[in-house]
């Protein structure tokens, strides 16, 4: 592998400082492919060039999609480190030539090798220094801390972890795209974009709609807790919801596609993690939305869509059954609004513009379905729409000014509905 470089800068963003790369790496959401999901640690040379492969032959390069990614399991447990260099040893049952070998097979592809490692301590703590721990805790789920009023968790002896990475790959002569992983602990949305480009902000994604296996969650509870943090994300600052599930489990197809459009609305890396050989072609259809994608990746807008309204959940409490349901965020296209249906059956949901933030309390706007790709027509001051069982309404607003050819329609569009594809699975 030919050595990295980047030169990274600080500049205000909001109201924290961003870490800022050249050449724009890290400004917008990272998207390409992660083995852990489906593969786990069942993995070689050949699962990765076969993806970057895929890559190409399914046109997912040309949507954006640039990072083929090697997770955990890479590296030979038992040698640990060179005792020479004291560089990490790979595996070379699983990558015979080294990894060097691998990412020139990939950046031959024009594509770019992202690498796991761990800042993390010691299973057995042995020879740890007592002061790297952290002297106060802080978990999401419950969102209490012992920490003191005021304190700075960037000074957190977790963030000084992560910072040693960031000063180590300033120092290098390649820009690095760099993905944090503290699963939303030591207040990372408060550092994070100080630090790297993206951070995680719970624990490990399952292919569920709801309830949590061992230490993994279903899409509902970390939509839930996203529901509370969308608002640190902007250019170089990205909340990582974690890797995509889509075509993964049990998912049924509107679970697919409520996963893929929220992922994308709320501007977190969309890593795809399943396997690209044989893909339905449902999925790939989901994976290859260019509306969607083209919102995550938006070049002047950088927030992330936020709740505007609850729904199910009126009082706006955590929930992790039913989060926040009605989303909206900005583009360059126009206002967007998400509609998520968490109830176990088809609702009709209601849209009245004068709750939404950027759309005008009176007025005309046409109405775009961001799935089909097809304007729904022209609507004055309120807009339903059928949304099948665990399915997303992905729309987009446009405002006429005054004058318009089109035939305006008050309330339901009839016949409009949202889901019932088949199960891609």
């Amino acid at each position: 592998m030919k050595p990295f470089q980047a030169t990274l800068s600080l500049i205000i963003a909001g109201l924290a400082h961003a870490l800022v790369s050249p050449n724009g790496t890290g400004r917008l959401p990272a998207l390409g492919w992660n083995s852990w999901n489906e593969y786990g640690c069942n993995i070689n040379e050949d699962v990765f060039i076969g993806v970057g492969q895929r890559f190409l032959d399914l046109g997912l390069k040309d949507l954006g999609y640039e990072y083929i990614n090697i997770d955990d399991c890479w590296s030979d447990k038992a040698q640990r480190r060179d005792p020479r260099t004291m560089e990490i040893v790979p595996d070379y049952q699983k990558f015979p030539k080294g990894i060097n070998h691998t990412a020139d097979l990939i950046h031959a592809l024009g594509l770019k090798l992202g690498i796991y490692s761990d800042a993390d301590l010691k299973y057995d703590n042995c020879n740890v220094p007592k002061e790297w721990v952290d002297q106060y805790e802080y978990t999401p789920e419950g969102g209490n801390s012992d920490s003191p009023p005021g304190y700075d968790w960037g000074t957190s002896k977790t963030a000084k972890r992560y910072n040693a990475m960031r000063d180590a790959l300033s120092k290098q002569s390649r820009t690095i795209q760099y993905s944090l992983c503290a699963w939303g602990h030591a207040h990372v949305e408060q550092w994070g974009n100080n630090t790297g480009h993206s951070w995680r902000m719970w624990g490990d994604i399952y292919p569920e709609w709801t309830g949590q296996y061992q230490w993994s969650w279903g899409l509902m509870p970390i939509l839930n807790q996203a529901s509370f943090f969308w608002n640190t994300t902007n250019f170089w600052s990205h909340n990582d919801w974690d890797m995509l599930e889509v075509g993964n489990g049990n998912l049924t197809y509107e679970e697919n596609r409520s996963h893929f459009a929220m992922w994308a609305a709320l501007k977190s890396p969309l890593i795809i993690g399943t396997p690209l050989d044989n893909i339905k072609k449902p999925v790939l259809e989901i994976l290859s939305n260019k509306e969607l994608i083209d919102f995550n990746q938006d070049n002047i807008y950088g927030e992330s869509a936020f709740p505007y309204k609850w729904g199910v959940n009126k009082d706006g409490t955590s929930n992790m059954t039913h989060p926040a349901e009605y989303w909206t965020g900005t583009s360059v296209k126009g206002i967007h609004v998400f509609i998520l249906n968490t109830q176990g059956n088809e609702i009709v949901k209601q849209v009245l513009f004068e709750e939404i933030p950027g759309l005008e309390g009176k007025g005309e706007y046409l109405v775009h379905d961001m799935w089909t790709g097809k304007d729904l027509g022209v609507f004055n001051g309120h807009f339903s729409i059928s949304v099948k069982k665990h399915d997303t309404a992905a729309l987009r607003f446009v405002h006429i000014n005054g004058k318009s050819s089109c035939v305006i329609v008050q309330g339901i569009a009839n016949k409009t509905h949202v889901g019932g594809h088949p199960n891609p699975k």
